[in-house]
């Protein structure tokens, strides 16, 4: 017996007709996203590059959330853990998220470190 599909996306708030109608709605949504990603790439709003939060332009926040974005639809939608169990669901979904965050803390700590030694250290750029 197959399964049926959920053929909505945005928590029920866009509800298709046939899985295709469905997919090409993510498809849809996914380029719009990768759109804003590649537009802000080119134009680095002078605001966004110069503002920082965590020693990291607040532009490359944005890169980092929007990849998020389009990696947790891919997983959910084409990777169907929509219709999947809810602690299955938290485990795919959470524990990456649990690990880029982790990634994004030692990268930023170690860049400041390694900053910091070339800056005030014996050792000078030499690259």
């Amino acid at each position: 017996m197959a399964h049926a599909h959920k053929l909505e996306i945005f928590r029920g708030l866009l509800k298709f007709k046939s899985n295709v109608q469905k997919i090409w709605g993510v498809l849809i949504f996914l380029s719009i996203v990768t759109t804003v990603e590649v537009a802000l790439g080119i134009v680095k709003p002078h605001a966004l590059t110069h503002s920082h939060i965590l020693g990291m332009k607040l532009l490359n926040w944005i890169f980092i959330a929007l990849t998020l974005v389009k990696a947790y639809y891919i997983a959910w939608d084409f990777m169907h853990l929509r219709d999947e169990k809810t602690a299955l669901r938290r485990v795919i979904v959470w524990t990456p998220v649990f690990l880029i965050c982790y990634l994004i803390f030692i990268l930023l700590f170690e860049a400041d470190y390694i900053y910091n030694v070339y800056k005030d250290g014996f050792v000078t750029w030499n690259f």
